[in-house]
């Protein structure tokens, strides 16, 4: 039985970047998620945007639309891709920012990395803007939610939100007391 073996390795164990000038150009998305634990006072602020910094999650939309943009500058051996859309959602619910990004590109490989780059900066940026107010965030659930096209076809990943996770506790009562 033949071991599946890495793509960015060549038969030396190198690794390389993929060639992907023979693959069918193909419509392809993916969509990622993660999820920013804040403390009850800054999550306060957020909901009344009364950050010194501004909208924070404005703010961290546009910073995670600019990051699925440099992907390919980002990530060693990542194809640079010109996106045809790039869609981040951030939502506070409660003590915890969800961040939800979209990225979509007629293309020959695939999105997933633009995706998650998007959530990760965008999550890396509430932490940026509201660090002055909560040092202690926590980023958890980074992760693929689905993808479309190519020769893998569709995946949707199994349910795995944070709130599903034995141990996970919603609220901030794990956290260190603010001062």
């Amino acid at each position: 039985m033949d071991t599946p073996r890495l793509s960015h390795t060549d038969e030396h164990g190198k690794a390389r970047m993929v060639d992907v000038g023979d693959k069918p150009v193909t419509n392809r998305v993916a969509v990622a998620e993660g999820f920013v634990r804040v403390s009850e006072a800054l999550a306060e602020q957020i909901r009344e945007n009364t950050l010194a910094k501004g909208d924070l999650l404005a703010v961290a939309r546009i910073a995670g639309i600019q990051a699925a943009k440099q992907t390919g500058s980002l990530i060693p051996l990542c194809h640079p891709l010109g996106l045809d859309h790039v869609d981040v959602d951030l939502t506070l619910d409660g003590c915890t920012v969800r961040i939800r990004a979209s990225a979509r590109v007629t293309g020959r490989t695939g999105v997933e990395m633009e995706a998650l780059t998007a959530v990760t900066v965008a999550a890396l940026t509430v932490i940026d803007m509201g660090k002055a107010v909560d040092k202690a965030m926590v980023i958890e659930g980074v992760r693929l939610v689905e993808k479309r096209g190519g020769r893998s076809g569709h995946y949707i990943a199994p349910d795995r939100t944070p709130e599903k996770q034995p141990g996970h506790q919603s609220d901030s009562a794990d956290r260190p007391e603010e001062e």
